[in-house]
């Protein structure tokens, strides 16, 4: 049985915190595909330390030591601003833009005219933001900073996704994340219609070669996994055709095959005969990824989409008020 979790909006962000531990912890019974998104305050969180970046962690009532710039401005000026994509991209970072703006100022609105998740134009005006104009300033090279790297991500993992379609093989993040922003890229991995690996090194046993070499071989290092973490998943990765017969021999959960070419695939799939879920990964290219999914495998992991990424250009265009 797979169970979809896809749980979007602010009001059950909470409960998808309190419940993913413990239905990751389980996953041995069932697959699960879990949307992961951080916490609320997860994302006030990051989103604070940059506006400290720019700030200087200054208070924000005090614009002389903090925003020299908008400081020149009148402090009861108010303003209504565009914020424009100036290329086709999968839009993410709502939340992120939310509290940039509203960190620094709670009265500022902001009106959305796309959901996280959509395909987005050039010169589509993604949401309109009224307030303070000293604020909106202040605050809008940081919202813009998560949704341009945010939407990368998604419009990459989206990129990856279509290649594959209608193959029945699912694309995988990574833990090739920017550092502090795991969670956040790899809810924008979902947003683009990827799926989510394991989330750290805690959620899942990932044996590779080097604890392969290291616990002597992969029976040893596999007993020790299930000896250990007895509720855990195992997925083995394996370089040939040798070692994934002694990976199909423990009876592991998932097969990792790394850097095989299309023919030896196709020999991994035919032997494990679906009884064994196998992911390739290595070396995976926009050029090569739908081959790579005909050869019959369940998924591809790639780092490509959340390290290879191209900032998605967007603009605030402060607009005149009739």
């Amino acid at each position: 049985m797979t169970q979809n979790l896809l749980i979007r909006g602010n009001s059950l962000i909470q409960l998808l915190q309190l419940i993913a531990d413990t239905l990751l912890l389980n996953a041995n019974t069932f697959n699960i595909e879990i949307m992961t998104i951080p916490s609320s305050n997860d994302i006030r969180n990051q989103v604070q330390q940059a506006l400290n970046e720019d700030l200087g962690n200054s208070t924000n009532a005090d614009f002389k030591d903090c925003d020299v710039t908008a400081s020149l401005i009148h402090g009861s000026k108010k303003s209504k601003a565009h914020l424009i994509c100036r290329e086709k991209a999968i839009l993410c970072g709502r939340e992120w833009v939310d509290a940039a703006f509203n960190l620094l100022d709670n009265t500022i609105q902001i009106k959305w005219y796309f959901e996280d998740g959509q395909e987005i134009n050039n010169n589509d005006v993604i949401c309109e933001i009224d307030g303070n104009s000293r604020h909106i300033l202040t605050a809008e090279r940081t919202a813009l900073n998560f949704l341009q790297t945010l939407s990368a991500t998604a419009t990459q993992a989206s990129l990856f996704t279509k290649k594959i379609e209608q193959t029945g093989c699912k694309i995988l993040d990574t833990r090739k994340t920017i550092p502090g922003l795991r969670l956040a890229q790899k809810y924008a991995v979902t947003c683009g219609g990827g799926v989510n690996h394991r989330v750290g090194l805690y959620d899942m046993v990932l044996i590779k070669e080097n604890h392969i070499h290291a616990a002597g071989s992969i029976a040893t290092a596999v007993s020790n996994a299930r000896k250990k973490f007895p509720s855990l998943k195992i997925e083995v990765e394996v370089e040939n055709i040798n070692e994934l017969q002694q990976a199909i021999d423990c009876k592991v959960d998932r097969i990792l095959l790394d850097n095989m070419d299309i023919a030896r695939l196709k020999e991994a799939v035919m032997i494990t005969d679906k009884k064994i879920d196998l992911e390739a990964s290595g070396n995976i290219t926009l050029e090569t990824i739908r081959a790579i999914a005909e050869t019959g495998v369940d998924y591809i992991s790639t780092g490509a989409i959340t390290k290879n990424i191209n900032a998605i250009d967007f603009s605030l265009r402060f607009i005149e008020e009739n």
